[in-house]
């Protein structure tokens, strides 16, 4: 190629990254600022976006998740942006670095869900079930988000209606269980809980959601897999091009 070939190239790439990654900052401010509004006021979000609350991020804190993702995709999305801007080589393998690392422990989680199925359900059993006796009734967001969760899924619980007790909810709600662990009937209390656990009354729900939850990942787990592939090719797209414009600023 002629030097004004390579040249015209060179601009074009330095462009299509800069757009790439100023769509990347801005939504990571915007999972940033969803992620910020489920933290102070996790009721309206609900309120808005109830009916699809059935996913597995019902299982850990959503706003944190939010807040986390966000703020790692605006530091790329600044990185990847100015680098290419200011032409900087420096940012520019800062932000190979940072999207080869994410890369890596994506490719490290697939593995391990792919080939440790059951001890990835182990730990998630381990790291919910004392959550949900320690932020149950107290923490605010995450008690509307498993409230609705359980009442739409028709659960009680990640693995029975035992792991809501001695919760913040439990203790201050005399001893009782929320209300989507009868049913709706109140009050929800442990004989009710005790009686129904060795019947097969249709009016109440004691099973645990982990077992509902773990159905909605496999069921949409083409959609899921689809998800992540185009993520890894957009990962490796911008890992190529970032190198490019780091290699060309030699040539300059």
């Amino acid at each position: 190629l002629s030097p004004g070939a390579k040249m015209g190239c060179f601009t074009f790439i330095k462009v299509m990254m800069i757009l790439f990654n100023l769509a990347i900052f801005l939504g990571g401010g915007t999972l940033l600022g969803v992620g910020i509004w489920v933290a102070v006021d996790g009721k309206s979000f609900l309120d808005i976006f109830g009916a699809l609350s059935s996913s597995v991020l019902q299982v850990v804190n959503v706003s944190y998740f939010l807040i986390v993702i966000g703020a790692i995709l605006l530091v790329i999305g600044f990185l990847g942006c100015c680098g290419a801007q200011k032409e900087s080589k420096c940012l520019l393998m800062l932000f190979f670095t940072m999207v080869l690392i994410i890369f890596i422990a994506e490719v490290a989680a697939a593995v391990v869900a792919l080939v440790y199925t059951g001890l990835a359900e182990v730990l998630l059993r381990g790291v919910v079930t004392p959550l949900l006796k320690e932020k149950f009734g107290n923490d605010e967001p995450f008690t509307q988000i498993w409230n609705v969760t359980m009442g739409e899924i028709g659960c009680c619980g990640l693995n029975n209606y035992t792991d809501l007790t001695d919760s913040p909810w439990y203790n201050s709600h005399n001893h009782t269980y929320p209300a989507p662990c009868c049913k709706d009937a109140k009050p929800c209390g442990d004989g009710m809980a005790i009686s129904c656990s060795h019947s097969h009354l249709p009016g109440y729900l004691l099973q645990g959601c982990f077992k509902q939850i773990l159905e909605d990942i496999k069921t949409n787990s083409g959609v899921v897999g689809g998800v992540a592939a185009g993520i890894a090719a957009l990962e490796i797209a911008a890992m190529v091009v970032s190198m490019y414009l780091y290699c060309q600023l030699d040539h300059k």
